[in-house]
């Protein structure tokens, strides 16, 4: 009996929305060198920072869900140790907090994080601040309106330029994680701001009126400031919800997708680096979210280097950090062959560098200004030390 020769193995490479695609468009070397190269980044301030926000709000909702703890939340007593156990977890991935942010001690005795000498530990540093805030703010509206939690979400699509003498395959995998919100819900809370600002979305509202049949609104969040209007991240976040959104219409159960919601929970406790941001959005004509005239004169007049902090209204925090984004067919559309112009380029890079091209002519290094200060990379890629200095 003759035998037949064992089939090459067929692989469909796998994409995360998050992972791959905003990252590689963030910067194609650094993406190559940390997501592919798995070297972990020294300072990883926005990635563990990310997961960590992540981890927090998922954890505190199972903890809401299971108990109904009514809010305020005591930070010391109730969500400390859900950040210890979230920053273990990142720990064991090699993901380390920024020390100037977050507290490395642990609250128990014997904990594997170490036992602060200091008798007023723990410390409540930045991002515990972002936490605590996150929680307390949107928490009460936010964990009554989920109806399912880290939803994992995942399809495929063509390869974009598929060629059978070079391409990996012809089809490449896409994922993500989200949060869902059910209409039932939404209609059966009142009093819920959640609910407000959603009803209040010109756009959506009138969608809402002719909707007889039941919905879903799905949630992201991002340990990040607002972005700037028209800038790249305004437009990558917006396809990634949109794309999140046609994924999650592939499953069984879903209902269709009216809207997303993305939380940019740092604009609850703002640094001085997001306000100096904010300052320059509003005098750019960038800013999308209205500011009273009293508050948009105290952000224009105060001096970082010599002024105090700025206190911003609870309300203004608020509104900057929630954005609704309308769910559309064109919209989704465009979304999708927006992320498979990426795939083409990820995919374009990789088989460079498989036929022997050097890594940093097979990937572009295209960061801004605040991406190349916390690359690792920088003093070896190949992008003048000058346009290291720009500022997008």
């Amino acid at each position: 009996m003759e035998l037949s020769p064992r089939s090459k193995p067929y692989i469909i490479p796998e994409y995360s929305l998050t992972g791959d695609l905003i990252s590689f468009l963030t910067c194609n070397l650094q993406y190559r060198y940390q997501n592919r190269g798995t070297l972990p980044p020294s300072m990883p301030i926005q990635l563990w920072f990310g997961e960590f926000i992540h981890g927090v709000m998922e954890e505190s909702f199972l903890e809401w869900n299971a108990k109904k703890i009514s809010f305020p939340w005591d930070w010391k007593n109730q969500i400390r140790p859900i950040e210890e156990m979230i920053d273990k977890r990142l720990r064991a991935r090699g993901l380390y907090p920024p020390l100037d942010f977050f507290c490395k001690f642990g609250s128990e005795k014997n904990s594997v994080l170490g036992t602060c000498p200091d008798k007023n530990h723990p410390h409540k540093l930045l991002y515990s601040a972002r936490a605590e805030k996150a929680i307390n703010i949107w928490g009460p509206d936010l964990f009554p309106l989920i109806d399912s939690a880290e939803v994992l979400i995942k399809g495929k699509r063509p390869m974009p330029n598929f060629d059978k003498d070079n391409s990996r395959s012809n089809y490449y995998g896409i994922n993500g994680v989200i949060d869902v919100i059910s209409s039932l819900k939404i209609n059966e809370i009142n009093n819920n701001k959640i609910v407000k600002y959603l009803k209040n979305n010109k756009e959506l509202s009138k969608k809402l009126k002719s909707f007889d049949d039941e919905y879903e609104v799905i949630i992201d969040y991002k340990g990040m400031k607002r972005p700037s209007l028209k800038s790249n991240n305004w437009f990558y976040h917006q396809w990634q919800i949109l794309t999140y959104s046609w994924l999650r219409s592939k499953q069984e159960d879903s209902k269709p997708i009216v809207a997303g919601i993305i939380f940019y929970l740092n604009e609850l406790v703002p640094s001085t680096e997001d306000l100096i941001a904010l300052k320059q959005d509003i005098l750019n004509g960038c800013n999308d979210v209205e500011i009273s005239d009293i508050e948009e004169s105290l952000i224009l007049n105060w001096n970082e280097d010599k002024d105090n902090f700025i206190n911003l209204s609870d309300k203004l925090k608020e509104k900057r950090s929630i954005r609704i984004i309308n769910i559309e067919d064109d919209s989704i559309s465009n979304a999708l062959m927006q992320f498979d112009g990426v795939v083409a380029n990820i995919e374009d890079s990789i088989i460079k560098e498989m036929k022997g091209i050097p890594i940093k002519n097979a990937w572009n290094a295209k960061g801004d200004k605040r991406t190349c200060d916390a690359c690792d990379f920088k003093n070896f890629c190949n992008k003048p030390l000058s346009e290291h200095m720009k500022v997008p």
